[in-house]
């Protein structure tokens, strides 16, 4: 796949389409691509996470150790790992290919210089997450007020 459509797939992902397709330019050019064969781990639960993975093509089933079994799969276009794009964490879950796939791997270096050269689309990642923080917060009080009743 050419820069180009490297960039295309990225403006489908809410989170990213937010920096402006110059800083995804950016985004794609230093990105890396890596392909898996059916069955291969792209990551385990546990993992000290560098980056995110922009599903390319195929798909990924990822599976939370959490007792319950929970399970998603992942198609092209979505974005696995947004929070450590920016932060240091552990993954909480493992995904696994389900077919032949390809990602774009981003480092969270690479995405940090992005940001920093680009203040602008900083900004904006700055308030989608404020906002999103403040909905989430909304509906653990919403959910809270009606166990409480």
């Amino acid at each position: 796949m050419s820069i180009d459509d490297d960039v295309v797939l990225l403006e489908r992902v809410t989170t990213l389409r937010l920096l402006g397709a110059e800083a995804l330019r950016v985004l794609a050019i230093g990105a890396e691509q890596q392909q898996f064969a059916s069955g291969s781990i792209l990551f385990r639960a546990g993992d000290e996470a560098d980056g995110g993975y922009v599903v390319q093509d195929g798909s990924f089933r990822i599976h939370v150790p959490d007792g319950r079994d929970r399970e998603v799969i992942v198609e092209r276009g979505t974005l696995i790992g947004e929070l450590a794009l920016i932060v240091p964490i552990s993954r909480q879950a493992t995904a696994i290919a389900r077919e032949y796939s390809m990602v774009i791997r981003i480092s969270r270096a690479l995405f940090l210089r992005v940001l920093d050269s680009y203040p602008a689309a900083a900004r904006r990642l700055r308030d989608e997450l404020a906002n999103r923080t403040r909905q989430t917060t909304s509906d653990i009080l919403i959910a809270s007020a009606k166990l409480s009743s």
